[in-house]
């Protein structure tokens, strides 16, 4: 008689920390190139459930130009410093800050302009998704498939402040009272 042999699943595991060696390449959080007409920043932390920044945090980021066109552009490994991608990653810094050059999107479709957002971070089970809308276009945000089925409270965290500077700042919450609000994909 013969055993029946029986596999085990594998104990569940969390994303990261991550370790650099991979996962970079240049120029990756310039998704356009630093000062050139119409560039600006995308600035924010990423914060655990506690509160406290989370210093080996990976965002990536997608977003269509300036103009709503979505970006088909090769480009995205190999940065020419001239072609505007879409795409970009950035680590997090100790202080649990990430950045990208990129552009303002422009509405897609009629809808709200925002970034996709990824984020990949130690003791995620999986990476989470999100927006960052820009503060401006309230009234595509009032019409915003998305943004409609949040609550106030919860379409606030996913919009961005606009800074002297003209640039942007999003803080991404995790987890707790200021939690963002995530996409879910099923």
């Amino acid at each position: 008689m013969a055993h029946e042999k029986v596999l085990e699943p594998t104990p569940g595991q969390t994303i990261g920390p991550f370790f650099k060696f991979g996962l970079e390449y240049p120029h990756m959080h310039e998704v356009a190139f630093p000062h050139s007409p119409g560039a600006i920043v995308l600035t924010g932390v990423v914060y655990d459930g506690d509160g406290q920044p989370i210093p080996d945090s990976v965002v990536e980021i997608f977003g269509a130009d300036t103009d709503g066109s979505i970006p088909d552009a090769r480009g995205t490994l190999h940065r020419d410093g001239h072609t505007f991608t879409g795409f970009g990653r950035s680590m997090t810094t100790d202080e649990g800050r990430y950045e990208f050059w990129t552009r303002n999107p422009g509405p897609v479709g009629g809808k709200a302009p925002f970034f996709a957002a990824v984020v990949y971070a130690r003791g995620l089970p999986d990476k989470l998704h999100t927006r960052i809308y820009l503060p401006e276009h309230e009234e595509l945000r009032e019409t915003d498939p998305f943004l409609a089925q949040l609550t106030e409270e919860e379409r606030a965290t996913v919009i961005a402040t606009r800074t002297p500077e003209g640039y942007l700042r999003h803080d991404i919450h995790l987890q707790g009272e200021k939690e963002t609000a995530f996409v879910a994909f099923s």
